[in-house]
């Protein structure tokens, strides 16, 4: 099944159906499917559902790589019963994938109960809505992200309780994975308010990009088939799981832990000054955090 910007739907080994960028080469959520991957990395990980609870002015999340929108929908729908505000901010290059997922609703599945929400989002640029008990505003910056980043205005944006981060992979799309946007997406923060990054990720350069820019980082969830992702924060305590001496020391060893500067992807060994930061990292025992 295809339609206009080259996506289709798939169905992935475990029956699960999913969509897939012909253009890029890459399947939404591959592993386990969209909702099983949204709940493990996002929903359980971060304990949304308690934290929506414990938070009475509500939650802000970022959602960068709207795509087809399983990962909002599906913590929309592990969210309905917390009478806290919920603001969501998705970012993406193109809403194309959404306007197919959306004619495909039916077999995708997750729709169920939004398709009316989506419209709105498409249309307007933005929807509120009563999401259960939860009063919901979700707004989509369509854009390039990186230069969405640079620009003034985002120092307004709301500041994020947890970022959804959800790109294509490095080799495809080097430009959401550069230092430069990490430590810009790091200084956005705001260090009064506790903060995680979890993505699907767990290689050594994604993992050293993070800690270069000023998060701690640590194991994430496992996801179906994948035994570890990736979980950043601005606070240690966030970390179940933090990057320890060991690691430190296989990426040392390994051939692609260089982080990218430029959007250009390549894979190098740590150079001798991202090793000294590393070594100065308060995960490391080089400060306190």
């Amino acid at each position: 099944m295809q339609t206009r910007g080259g996506y289709e739907l798939v169905r992935l080994v475990n029956g699960v159906m999913s969509v897939r960028s012909r253009a890029v080469g890459e399947t939404f959520h591959p592993v386990i499917g969209p909702v099983a991957e949204a709940e493990a990395l996002y929903v359980r990980q971060l304990h949304l559902a308690e934290r929506a609870l414990s938070e009475p002015a509500g939650l802000v999340l970022w959602d960068v790589g709207l795509g087809a929108a399983a990962n909002v929908l599906t913590v929309l729908r592990a969210l309905r019963d917390a009478a806290s505000m919920l603001t969501v901010l998705s970012f993406d290059h193109t809403l194309e994938p959404l306007r197919f997922a959306r004619t495909e609703a039916a077999c995708l599945g997750y729709f169920d109960g939004y398709e009316g929400v989506v419209d709105r989002l498409l249309s307007d640029g933005e929807v509120r809505f009563e999401n259960g008990r939860q009063p919901v505003e979700w707004r989509v910056f369509e854009g390039d992200f990186p230069s969405r980043l640079d620009e003034e205005a985002a120092g307004d944006w709301p500041k994020p309780h947890a970022v959804l981060f959800d790109a294509y992979s490095p080799a495809r799309n080097p430009a959401m994975w550069t230092l430069p946007l990490f430590q810009r997406m790091h200084d956005l923060l705001d260090p009064g308010r506790a903060c995680a990054l979890p993505t699907y990720s767990r290689s050594t350069m994604l993992r050293v990009t993070l800690l270069l820019a000023g998060f701690f980082v640590g194991t994430g969830h496992p996801t179906g088939e994948k035994d570890q992702t990736t979980i950043a924060a601005n606070r240690r305590e966030l970390i179940d799981e933090p990057l320890d001496e060991r690691w430190l020391q296989r990426a040392i060893r390994s051939t692609s832990a260089e982080p990218l500067r430029e959007a250009v992807y390549r894979q190098a060994p740590l150079s001798a000054d991202s090793l000294e930061r590393l070594h100065r990292h308060p995960q490391f025992g080089g400060g306190t955090g």
